[in-house]
C-alpha cells in the first residue's frame, strides 16, 4: 500500500511489489501489445523503400527521383518531431495515454498516406504530411512504450525484454520485404504500393484491443501523487499474476520508497538534470545511441548500392539479400539478450559493439582484397550485426533505464533525436563512398571508419556504463521526487 505521510510526502512500496513477480500471462501480453512499435517502424523504413522507386513510374504517381528521396527524409523528420513532443506529453500525462494516442497518429497517417492522388503540388503536400504524421507517430511510440515496458516490467527481466523487443526492428523488415515483393510483382502496381502502406495499420489495429486494456503504469502514477490509482493498477496487475498460478511473498518494509511528488519537468528541467546532475550517464547515452545509429544507417540505407555495383546483383533480387541480413539482426538481441542480465550491462553492451567494430575490420580487408562476393557478403554482415544489432538495442534500453523516472520519457526522446540527426550522415557519406562502384579502396576506409565509431561506444561503455542488472529502476536512477530510497 502506498501511504501519505506529512508535507506530501509519500511512502509506498510499488517499485518492490513490480520487481518481486515472476513472468506471467500479464507481461507477455504487455510485450506483444507494446513490443510491436518496433516491428511497425521496420516494416514502415522497409515498405517505404521498396516503394519509393515505384512511385517514379507513370501508371503510379509519376514522382521525380527527388520528389521520391524526399518522402524517406520527412519521415525521419516525423520521427524526431514525434519523439520530443510526445515524449513530453509521455512524461506529463501518462505512459497508457501517449500510447494509444500515438499509436492512432501512426494509424491514421498511414491510411492517408494511401489516398495520395497525383503529383500536383496540393497531393505532394498532402503525401508528405501523412507521411510526417506517420513519422510522428512511431517517434512517440518509442518515447511512451520504451518507458511503460521498463516501469512494469521485472528489474530480472528489464534487460532481455528490451533488448528482444528493440531487435524486433527486423522482424518488421522482413514482413515489409515479403510484403512488397509480392504486392509490387503480383498485384498492379498502382493499387500494389497503396495497399503495402496499408500493412502497418493492420497490424496496429489488431494490437489496438491490447493496449486500451493494459494499466498505466504504477510508477508514474505514484510519482505523481496519485496513490489510490497506483495501488489499483498494481493490484490489476498482481491478481492477473496470481491468476496463473503464482504465489506473491509479502514485501519487506525497508524496500520501501518515499518521495514528494512535483510540478512535471519540461525540457528545460530536463537539460539541467542531464549536464549538470548526470553529465557522465548523458555522455554515455549520447555515444551509444549515436555511434550505433551511424553504423546502422551507413550500411541499411546503402547495402543495395554494394550489392549492385560492386558484385552485379539484379535489383529486382536485393530484397532476397536484405532478409538474410535481417534475419542476422534479429536473431541476434533474441540469442544472446538474456546474457545482458545473466553476465551484465557493462561487459555485454561493450562487447557488443568492440566485437562487431573488430568483425567488420576483418570483412573490410576481405572486401578490399576481392575476397567477397555477394553471397559471403551477406554472410559476413549478417554475423557482424547478429552483434551489432544486440549492441544497438541495448543504446536503447540504457537511455531508458540510466535516467529518472520523471524525465525518462523525455531523456528516450532527446537521445533518439541526436542520434538520428547523427546517423542521417552514414547514408550520405557512404553513398559517395560507394560512387559508381569503381573504387573499392574508398569503401574500404569507409567500413574502417565504422568500425572505430562502434569501437569507440564499446570503450565509453568500459568506462562509464552503469551495472544496471537485476536492480530496481529506483537505485539506478534515484527518482527526481525521492525523499529516501532504502531497500
Amino acid at each position: 500500500m502506498a501511504q501519505s505521510l506529512d508535507s506530501g510526502t509519500i511512502r509506498s512500496l510499488i517499485p518492490a511489489r513490480i520487481d518481486r513477480l515472476s513472468w506471467s500471462p500479464f507481461h507477455t501480453r504487455m510485450i506483444l501489445a507494446l513490443g510491436t512499435a518496433w516491428v511497425l517502424d521496420g516494416l514502415e523504413i522497409t515498405i517505404a523503400s521498396a516503394i519509393g522507386p515505384v512511385l517514379n513510374e507513370r501508371e503510379t504517381l509519376a514522382l521525380s527521383s527527388t520528389a521520391v528521396g524526399a518522402i524517406a527524409t520527412v519521415y525521419l523528420l516525423g520521427e524526431v518531431f514525434g519523439a520530443l513532443l510526445f515524449g513530453r506529453l509521455s512524461d506529463a500525462l501518462g505512459r497508457k495515454n501517449l500510447f494509444v494516442v500515438t499509436l492512432g497518429v501512426y494509424l491514421a497517417g498511414n491510411a492517408l498516406t494511401a489516398l495520395t492522388w497525383g503529383n500536383d503540388v496540393w497531393a505532394i503536400t498532402f503525401l508528405y504530411l501523412t507521411r510526417f504524421i506517420a513519422g510522428a507517430g512511431i517517434g512517440g511510440e518509442y518515447a511512451a512504450i520504451n518507458s511503460a515496458i521498463d516501469e512494469m516490467m521485472p528489474a530480472k527481466y528489464r534487460g532481455r525484454v528490451d533488448i528482444g523487443v528493440n531487435g524486433t526492428y527486423w522482424g518488421g523488415a522482413i514482413l515489409g520485404t515479403l510484403g512488397t515483393f509480392v504486392l509490387l510483382n503480383h498485384m498492379d502496381l498502382n493499387l500494389g504500393w497503396r495497399i503495402g502502406f496499408l500493412i502497418g495499420p493492420i497490424i496496429g489495429l489488431c494490437i489496438w484491443n491490447l493496449r486500451r486494456h493494459l494499466p498505466e503504469s504504477p510508477r508514474w502514477l505514484i510519482m505523481h501523487g496519485r496513490e489510490a490509482e497506483a495501488e489499483a493498477n498494481i493490484r490489476q496487475i498482481e491478481e492477473s499474476v496470481e491468476s496463473s498460478g503464482q504465489t506473491l511473498a509479502p514485501v519487506d518494509e525497508s524496500r520501501a520508497i518515499e518521495i514528494r511528488p512535483t510540478q512535471a519537468h519540461g525540457y528545460l528541467s530536463l537539460l539541467r538534470v542531464l549536464f549538470q546532475q548526470l553529465p557522465q550517464r548523458s555522455v554515455l547515452g549520447a555515444t551509444l545511441m549515436i555511434t550505433q545509429s551511424f553504423l546502422y544507417n551507413a550500411i541499411f540505407f546503402t547495402y543495395t548500392l554494394v550489392l549492385t555495383k560492386f558484385y552485379g546483383v539484379d535489383e529486382k533480387n536485393a530484397p532476397i539479400y536484405l532478409i538474410a541480413f535481417a534475419v542476422g539482426n534479429l536473431v541476434g538481441p533474441l540469442a544472446i539478450g538474456h546474457l545482458f542480465d545473466v553476465i551484465g550491462r557493462r561487459k555485454m553492451i561493450a562487447g557488443t559493439y568492440l566485437l562487431s567494430g573488430v568483425l567488420l575490420t576483418i570483412s573490410a580487408f576481405l572486401f578490399n582484397a576481392g575476397a567477397l562476393n555477394a553471397i559471403t557478403q551477406t554472410v559476413a554482415w549478417c554475423v557482424i550485426f547478429f552483434f551489432a544489432s544486440a549492441g544497438a538495442s541495448s543504446a536503447y534500453l540504457t537511455v531508458s533505464e540510466i535516467f529518472p523516472l520523471e524525465i525518462r520519457a523525455q531523456a528516450i526522446a532527446v537521445f533518439f533525436a541526436i542520434a538520428q540527426c547523427f546517423g542521417a550522415i552514414g547514408p550520405v557519406f557512404y553513398g559517395w563512398l560507394i560512387g559508381e562502384g569503381d573504387d573499392p579502396g574508398k569503401l574500404f576506409i569507409g567500413y574502417l571508419i565504422g568500425a572505430a565509431v562502434m569501437a569507440i561506444g564499446g570503450i565509453v561503455e568500459i568506462f562509464l556504463g552503469v551495472d544496471a542488472e537485476g536492480k530496481s529502476l529506483e537505485d539506478v536512477a534515484t527518482p527526481l521526487s525521492a525523499v529516501v530510497v532504502g531497500r
